[in-house]
């Protein structure tokens, strides 16, 4: 089956497309869908029929049908939005769009209609605080989290929701939020594939933090935090998105500033990290994506406007560089499928 990659170029008001080969990682780029008003992140509906991006120049979501055979983009909705969301999740069964307002404060939910578009005003609209920054269901789709980063902007704290699959309603859970003792600053995380364990990336504490959930309540609880820096690195740095390997036994978190991907090793039995070190990338890597087999790692330099290719060791998780692609002007999101 064919392998497509989707790249928004914010500066350049496009999304690249490009095909991967799964055996030699090598990309091939198809096409260039024209978005206007910087489209940054990405979300791939359960089905994979259907691809969604905001426009944060102007507040507008815009869906598309994905052709299952070439991956090509064919425009079928566009939505107002309240401001200019950070980041785009689907719930489990593709019924609902979530979205997370950074500088608004604020969360909401999308009806995605029959046809995979969102065209509707929001069923959920919610008011939280400054430094929203992503939104997710858990496996179970009765749950859901908002981190907040912190930096004096943010509460430095996971808001904590029950989810109505049915109604799209979120309510708050309780306790309604888990705040770290430090000022880690929250931002994204993802969900081990087997286990009931989130991790967060740490954008201020340039770490990540592993949490437990209680598969009943909902609720986390921080078991770990581990940096993603090498001792001894004072420079600036903050952390951006986050990635699990589909075997859940390595995890990959990037350092904007130390320019470098911070690899772990996540134990098949607790689910504590290692550090394996880091691998230089791009500068800035604020986006990367790993393919579907988890063979191949691709980051993406939002200052140098290229995307480096990485083979992963399927048994050791470390990174050796491979080919390095131009891309185009502030690569904000990197999504990989398989059609």
């Amino acid at each position: 089956m064919p392998y497509f990659m989707y790249i928004t170029i914010s500066e350049e008001d496009r999304i690249a497309v490009y095909k991967m080969d799964p055996d030699s990682g090598d990309l091939e780029h198809l096409e260039d869908v024209a978005v206007e008003g910087r489209p940054a992140p990405l979300a791939l509906h359960p089905s994979k029929r259907y691809l969604y991006t905001a426009q944060r120049g102007i507040n507008q979501l815009s869906s598309f049908a994905i052709d299952q055979a070439t991956g090509s983009l064919s425009l079928i909705g566009e939505a107002p939005l309240v401001s200019d969301p950070c980041y785009l999740g689907i719930d489990k069964k593709g019924n609902y769009l979530m979205s997370a307002y950074y500088g608004a404060g604020k969360c909401a939910v999308h009806p995605i209609g029959d046809n995979g578009a969102v065209v509707d005003a929001p069923t959920e609209q919610l008011d939280t605080a400054t430094g929203a920054h992503c939104m997710q269901t858990d496996p179970s789709n009765r749950f859901a989290y908002l981190p907040h980063i912190s930096g004096g902007k943010g509460p430095n704290a996971i808001f904590q929701y029950r989810f109505d699959e049915n109604s799209g309603k979120l309510t708050p859970n309780d306790p309604t939020r888990v705040s770290p003792e430090a000022e880690l600053g929250p931002r994204h995380y993802c969900f081990h594939p087997s286990k009931s364990i989130l991790y967060f990336s740490d954008e201020q504490g340039c770490s990540v933090t592993g949490y437990n959930m209680d598969p009943d309540k909902g609720t986390l609880e921080a078991f770990q935090t581990i940096s993603t820096l090498p001792d001894g690195y004072e420079g600036q740095n903050s952390c951006a998105q986050i990635h699990i390997a589909p075997s859940g036994k390595f995890l990959y978190a990037p350092n904007r500033g130390h320019n470098s991907m911070a690899c772990f090793e996540v134990d098949s039995d607790t689910g504590r990290l290692t550090s394996l070190g880091q691998v230089p990338t791009e500068p800035i890597p604020r986006a990367f994506g790993i393919d579907p087999q988890g063979k191949f790692l691709y980051s993406a330099g939002l200052e140098s406007g290229r995307l480096a290719a990485f083979s992963m060791d399927q048994d050791k998780g470390t990174l050796s560089p491979m080919q390095v692609y131009d891309v185009g002007k502030a690569p904000m999101w990197v999504l990989i499928t398989e059609l």
